[in-house]
């Protein structure tokens, strides 16, 4: 009878009460790695949002397998970051945007905090309308119509956040599995060329002055400003520490799952690449946007390839887009302590895409637009991360090794100077060695 009065433990609870079992006992079992897969899996949709979609086709239908190299680079450095922002969140119990506004001047606080709205509206435009393209091209219906359905899904997904983080971890954990698996039973049906595609992928080549501004693109649009403030926010109470051998143990565990994650979102954004390049390259290389790609791919490789196309979009939009708001949340609530409703938070991501819908601008252009939003806005969150994890009074023994904060370094100049890169050559400025627009 008492234990029938008992309150049952959430999923939430029950992996919390595993976690810290795990961290205070000895050496853990391979099932266990499994508790602490999730703030990475959540972090990564962000690497094969539809804003990459559009990139990965246009490359590997120009290029053939040529700028497979620079997806794998791109994804080195976002692994580093991604890996010092949930580091920052596991030591200091505080997220990125929290620790900006304890340690900077209210000016420059609250510059930031604009900066990064502005670019979580534009995170939210590419995410949202990839999601409804998906659905509109699947189900054969008009866009806005579309943009009204995802815009229902991915606020029921964002409930899910209010049963604790587990069952969220779940459902974004089944939405990424879902593009994967689709990329992966793509690579069956396209002919893909598997020696070319290993060649390239580690033998760095561009094959012209465009390429260059293609691979700009793909380097300057994959390391995403809301997915380092999200993070260091998914780890920072996710696990409570005790002492530093715990959060020494809970950081290793951490690294090890940003690496399995995001050579998984580095793989799909491969395997994009390669089916545009099995599918489109050898006749079909001014393909660029992807309603072009979906209805191409049809007469091409058959009905099955353009479903399992537009089923990846689908999850990947829907997840991105819930995933596009809550790291919008948490930047507003970490740099000015507000929080809002998050059925308001996603009304007002969503006006900016039905705005753009409604005037008629091209979808696939808004998403190009979109990008180069974040490429100003990438330089705060980057900087920050930088500067708070080399920073002994704060990271404490957890401080970043020499080698660590060079290659932090080094990661952040070639990104930055690339998405400057990126803006020129968007604003029409002749640069020399590379193609204008």
């Amino acid at each position: 009878m008492t234990d029938q009065a008992l309150p049952r433990q959430t999923l939430t609870e029950r992996t919390t009460t595993a976690i810290g079992a795990v961290l205070a006992g000895g050496r853990p079992r391979p099932a266990d790695l499994l508790l602490f897969a999730g703030p990475a899996v959540i972090a990564s949709i962000a690497y094969m949002d539809p804003g990459n979609f559009a990139t990965n086709i246009q490359a590997g239908a120009r290029y053939g397998y040529a700028l497979l190299w620079v997806v794998l680079l791109a994804n080195l450095i976002a692994m580093l970051f991604q890996a010092l922002s949930a580091k920052l969140g596991i030591v200091t119990g505080r997220n990125l945007a929290e620790l900006c506004r304890a340690h900077f001047p209210r000016p420059v606080v609250i510059a930031m905090w604009l900066v990064s709205e502005v670019a979580a509206m534009a995170t939210d435009l590419a995410e949202f309308l990839g999601g409804a393209i998906g659905l509109s091209l699947l189900l054969h219906l008009p866009l806005l119509v579309g943009m009204g359905i995802t815009a229902i899904v991915t606020y029921a997904i964002l409930l899910v956040e209010t049963k604790g983080f587990r069952p969220m971890e779940i459902v974004i954990g089944v939405l990424v599995a879902t593009v994967a698996l689709c990329y992966v039973a793509e690579l069956f049906i396209a002919p893909v060329a598997w020696g070319s595609a290993a060649f390239h992928t580690f033998v760095p080549s561009l094959p012209d002055a465009q390429a260059l501004t293609i691979a700009v693109g793909i380097v300057g649009a994959t390391v995403m400003p809301h997915a380092i403030y999200l993070h260091s926010g998914l780890t920072q109470n996710r696990a409570p520490t005790r002492n530093d051998s715990e959060r020494r143990k809970l950081v290793r565990f951490s690294n090890i799952e940003v690496f399995v994650a995001l050579a998984v979102a580095g793989l799909v954004n491969m395997a994009m690449v390669m089916m545009a390049a099995a599918a489109f390259h050898a006749g079909h290389a001014d393909v660029a946007e992807i309603e072009t790609a979906y209805h191409t791919l049809t007469p091409l490789l058959g009905p099955a390839a353009a479903a399992i196309f537009l089923v990846s979009l689908l999850a990947s939009g829907l997840s991105s887009s819930a995933v596009g708001t809550m790291a919008g949340q948490m930047i507003m609530q970490g740099f000015v302590g507000f929080r809002i409703p998050v059925w308001l938070r996603r009304l007002v991501t969503m006006i900016p895409a039905f705005v753009v819908v409604a005037l008629g601008v091209n979808a696939t252009q808004s998403l190009v637009v979109s990008q180069v939003v974040l490429s100003i806005a990438l330089p705060v969150p980057m900087i920050a991360l930088v500067i708070f994890t080399r920073r002994a009074d704060i990271m404490g023994a957890f401080a970043n090794s020499r080698w660590i904060d060079a290659a932090a370094i080094a990661g952040a100049a070639i990104i930055l100077a690339l998405n400057i890169v990126l803006l020129l050559q968007t604003a029409g400025v002749s640069i020399p060695g590379l193609a204008s627009n």
